[in-house]
């Protein structure tokens, strides 16, 4: 189970930080990630972690405002986003799956099984 917490309404220019709670599953050697749907577009990649090594990577569109950071001791996910934009205005998901390292990277909507069911972001 995956629950997000942690969205809400910012102004452009703000910080919000996203929270993920997984439960039910061994964390370790996961892909956990975070994606992004806004209305009438597709679900995209934001952010992954694998969590067997920590590596991480981001889509284009958020690299050095966004931050994806995971506690192994809590099974928990955060997503920190900052100089956050309009464009940003989604609703955010958080994913997970047990994966090669280099799918993780990928960023790819179709190799997560796990879902949570989101958590609103509004940038204004």
């Amino acid at each position: 189970q995956l629950v997000e917490s942690g969205g809400g309404s910012v102004q452009a220019g703000g910080s919000l930080n996203l929270t993920c709670a997984a439960s039910g599953y061994t964390y370790s050697s996961y892909c956990m990630g975070w994606f992004r749907q806004a209305p009438g577009k597709e679900r995209e990649g934001v952010a992954a972690i694998y969590t067997g090594g920590g590596s991480t990577y981001y889509a284009d569109s958020v690299k050095g405002r966004f931050t994806i950071s995971q506690d192994n001791a809590k099974n928990t996910l955060y997503l920190q986003m900052s100089t956050l934009k309009p464009e940003d205005t989604a609703m955010y998901y958080c994913a997970a799956d047990r994966m090669r390292e280099r799918l993780c990277a990928g960023l790819s909507r179709t190799t997560f099984g796990y879902w949570g069911q989101g958590t609103q972001v509004t940038v204004s």
